[in-house]
């Protein structure tokens, strides 16, 4: 555990729940080095196949950086940061500050763990949800009621994006068995989870659809489920 990352909030078994040493500005905002190494082609992969136009709800939103940078590429859609931690949170409130525009939200403190998120306005008017990199540093009961809450806010046609790794029918890519096992050495609840077998059936009892499926870098992906 790195000093800076002492003051994240922490799961269960004591971890911080931020994985890696996230760089501070003189502004509040913060850097994650994965991001910067892949917020282009998860720009791309929105861009691509999620709403350009109306409000996303964004689920464990970090450091901001994704919002931020989607934004800027998208002039006509308005985003919500939300999340649990609020050393991350003050990091979302400092890009809100730092941007040229005002179409950044938030943040919301919603834990998708609980069966009933905050009655906010911003949750209802969303059109879109948006998810990176956190059902797999969680326990799997977050992956559950983001789904889960994800079939209670979008309307038909809204849509649900996941980015990160995920295993496929009971078959995972090298580096991210290593990575999977890593993170259940460091909490026992977390780990890579499995598309066809665990996200999917969730999916479907929420009442969404698998509508594109994008390999990325790394051998992660991007999951864009569908509201039916």
């Amino acid at each position: 555990m790195t000093d800076e990352n002492k003051h994240y909030q922490k799961a269960a078994s004591g971890q911080p729940l931020a994985l890696e040493k996230r760089m501070a500005t003189g502004d509040g905002r913060r850097y994650s080095p994965s991001i910067g190494r892949n917020r282009d082609v998860v720009r791309d992969a929105f861009l691509a196949h999620m709403p350009r136009r109306g409000q996303v709800l964004e689920i464990a939103s970090g450091t901001g950086e994704h919002g931020a940078h989607i934004t800027e590429a998208a002039p006509d859609l308005t985003w919500v940061y939300s999340d649990i931690d609020p050393v991350s949170q003050a990091s979302q409130q400092a890009w809100r500050e730092a941007v040229g525009h005002d179409r950044l939200r938030g943040p919301l403190t919603i834990d998708t763990t609980t069966e009933v998120w905050p009655d906010h306005t911003e949750v209802a008017q969303s059109v879109a949800l948006f998810c990176a990199n956190m059902i797999h540093i969680a326990p799997f009961e977050a992956g559950q009621g983001l789904i889960a809450g994800a079939g209670r806010v979008l309307a038909s046609g809204g849509r649900l994006m996941l980015y990160g790794p995920f295993a496929r029918a009971g078959e995972i890519a090298p580096s991210n068995a290593r990575f999977s096992e890593d993170l259940k050495r460091r909490d026992p609840s977390w780990g890579v989870r499995d598309l066809d077998l665990e996200i999917l059936p969730l999916a479907t009892a929420a009442g969404l659809r698998l509508a594109e499926l994008v390999e990325m870098p790394a051998n992660n992906l991007s999951v864009i489920l569908e509201k039916e």
